[in-house]
């Protein structure tokens, strides 16, 4: 099975079917539809692009092609520039909505200049630019690493390594997360403001949630709401938040080296302990029908192994985590009765949502659990 990757919120556009700013790669969808380039066309601009920005009249590109999983539009292709081949990854808009949230690349480059200067691995920044000349939209180009993310479908991998070495890549997952939150967010990145409000996070999934399909798998949603809103935590520390951190989006060597974190598409400013809810969450079999599915699940350290290793490398303990666990078993409780109501009308084709389907309850369930009661 291939689960979709994951922080969130934002207005559905019925026509284009996106997901906004706040909501998880792979959780958004979009349709294709007018204005889309096919590989043939990207392929001619891209070859132009190089060669202008290589200054190379000889530049040749190939291997133009969708990059693999659900994260919006992103393509792999090579160059070959005076005898030598590199790989990029460029990433681009989906045609035909405004340029905003999720939709607005540029946002993912100053996140990306935010990292600099800090120990976060990330993708090299190679070009970016907002100029319609080259893509008809702004765009912006890294570097292909090459390594592996730890998505259900690929970790297979990991079983037959030393328990120390995933042990050390959960380290260095965490320790790169509290590095993105110690980000000083009004000096490096500002532009992604404003803060998120707490409540607000919480309230802007009500839409989707009264359109889920299987009403009854949401019987527990109003009641994991209104915890949530009754235990709002006082203070918390806002700064950076990747938006979408779990292992789909960590990439690593086969020595088990996190050489980037992937997919900054959901990137905001907010309380920074939303991505650690997340990742803890989506690390808990407790809150899923189908652990053996999950990220990490049975191959990488567990969510207090992994609440232990944020402390130490954040350098305090953090407050209110069982509050940001529940925040995000309900978020994805109601991302996943949404989308499956999509699929079942044909919206979009996604038949992963059936299984995930099974995990409605259990999430609620935990996230109750997680606000004691």
């Amino acid at each position: 099975m291939s689960t979709p990757s994951l922080s969130v919120v934002g207005v559905v556009r019925e026509a284009n079917v996106n997901w906004r700013r706040d909501t998880p790669s792979r959780y958004r969808f979009s349709i294709q539809g007018k204005g889309m380039m096919d590989a043939e066309e990207l392929n001619r601009r891209l070859t132009l692009f190089c060669k202008s920005h290589l200054e190379d009249a000889g530049a040749e590109v190939t291997g133009v092609q969708r990059a693999p999983g659900h994260a919006g539009f992103s393509y792999v292709f090579q160059v070959k520039s005076r005898g030598l081949t590199e790989s990029y990854v460029i990433r681009l808009p989906p045609p035909g909505v405004k340029l905003e949230g999720t939709a607005d690349v540029m946002r993912q480059v100053r996140a990306l200049q935010a990292l600099e200067g800090t120990d976060v691995p990330r993708p090299p920044l190679v070009w970016w630019g907002e100029d319609p000349e080259w893509f008809g939209t702004p765009y912006f180009v890294t570097r292909k690493l090459e390594g592996q993310t730890l998505a259900p479908e690929g970790i297979g991998w990991l079983k037959g390594t030393p328990p120390e070495v995933r042990r050390r890549m959960a380290e260095q997952a965490m320790t790169a997360l509290a590095g993105i939150h110690r980000i000083d967010w009004e000096q490096k990145a500002r532009p992604l403001g404003p803060p998120l409000d707490l409540a607000m996070d919480v309230m802007r999934w009500e839409r989707f949630r009264e359109r889920a399909a299987e009403p009854e798998a949401m019987v527990l949603g109003p009641k994991v709401r209104d915890g949530l809103l009754e235990r709002l935590p006082g203070k918390t520390q806002v700064g950076m938040f990747h938006g979408d951190y779990q292992w789909s989006n960590l990439l690593y060597g086969t020595d088990g080296t996190l050489l980037a974190v992937l997919d900054w598409e959901l990137v905001g400013i907010g309380a920074v302990l939303n991505d650690l809810g997340w990742i803890l969450t989506f690390s808990d079999p407790r809150a899923w029908a189908l652990p053996e599915a999950l990220f990490g699940a049975g191959v990488l350290p567990g969510p207090e192994d992994l609440l232990g290793m944020y402390a130490r490398a954040s350098g305090s303990e953090p407050r209110d985590v069982a509050w940001f666990r529940a925040l995000a078993a309900y978020k994805f409780a109601v991302i996943t009765g949404f989308n499956l109501m999509l699929h079942r009308r044909g919206k979009r084709h996604d038949p992963e949502w059936e299984v995930l389907k099974d995990s409605i309850p259990t999430l609620l369930a935990y996230a109750l659990e997680c606000l004691g009661g």
